[in-house]
């Protein structure tokens, strides 16, 4: 995933950066409110980590923002900030969670994965999805390209769903190891590599660029373009 970390202090930054990146995910860490809420509303990120007290613009006024403008990447506050009146504002904000400092990287990761599950499930509503050459039709289960129904299996269909249902977002191996196979799959296995290559075999025209993108070392995304 890309993730933005919005955080003044260098010691907290620096230690969330490098245990994200060892878990596979792209950072970007911004020192200061002005510079959090500008790449914020690029919307270019899978998730945000944004703490209250910063300078330039408040935590409170960033994530007000970001609902206001529609942005509805989640976002997790992480907050000196513990009273049970700071953590029902920073909710009511627009917050998907809220964590108090200090916090171990273990229950970030967990509150992390419960967000994105989360977030995936909201975004699912639709009964049908269509992607360029692409349709899936939810309630029957059926999926075709350009018009033509293709077979594929329970875990090829979950995949292609995953990826459909936000065409252009980056999803680790990680992540679609939580949303298709659960939380017990062991994070080194190829079984994600192995599963892209049968849809690409699948969906793709010969000859022409595959409509999952590999972008090494992070994961895929279905290339729009395509």
């Amino acid at each position: 995933m890309r993730i933005l970390i919005v955080e003044d202090e260098t010691r907290i930054a620096d230690f969330l950066q490098r245990g994200l990146r060892a878990e596979g995910h792209f950072c970007v860490v911004a020192n200061d409110g002005e510079t959090g809420l500008s790449l914020a509303l690029e919307g270019d990120f899978d998730l945000i980590l944004l703490d209250m007290m910063l300078p330039g613009i408040h935590g409170r006024d960033i994530c007000q923002q970001l609902r206001m403008n529609k942005i509805n990447t989640p976002l997790i506050i992480l907050s000196a900030m513990d009273s049970l009146d700071d953590v029902i504002a920073g909710l009511r904000m627009g917050a998907d969670d809220y964590m108090t400092k200090p916090f171990s990287f273990e229950e970030l990761l967990a509150r992390i994965e419960t967000v994105m599950r989360r977030s995936t499930e909201i975004g699912s509503d639709e009964e049908s999805l269509a992607v360029g050459r692409l349709a899936f039709d939810r309630e029957s289960l059926r999926f075709s390209v350009d018009g033509k129904e293709v077979k594929m299996t329970a875990k090829e269909l979950a995949i292609i769903e995953l990826l459909m249902s936000n065409p252009g977002t980056l999803f680790s191996r990680e992540r679609i190891l939580s949303n298709v196979w659960g939380l017990n799959m062991d994070p080194l296995t190829n079984v994600v590599d192995v599963y892209i290559g049968k849809l690409r075999k699948k969906i793709d025209v010969k000859g022409e660029e595959s409509m999952i993108e590999t972008v090494r070392g992070l994961g895929y995304r279905l290339n729009v373009g395509a």
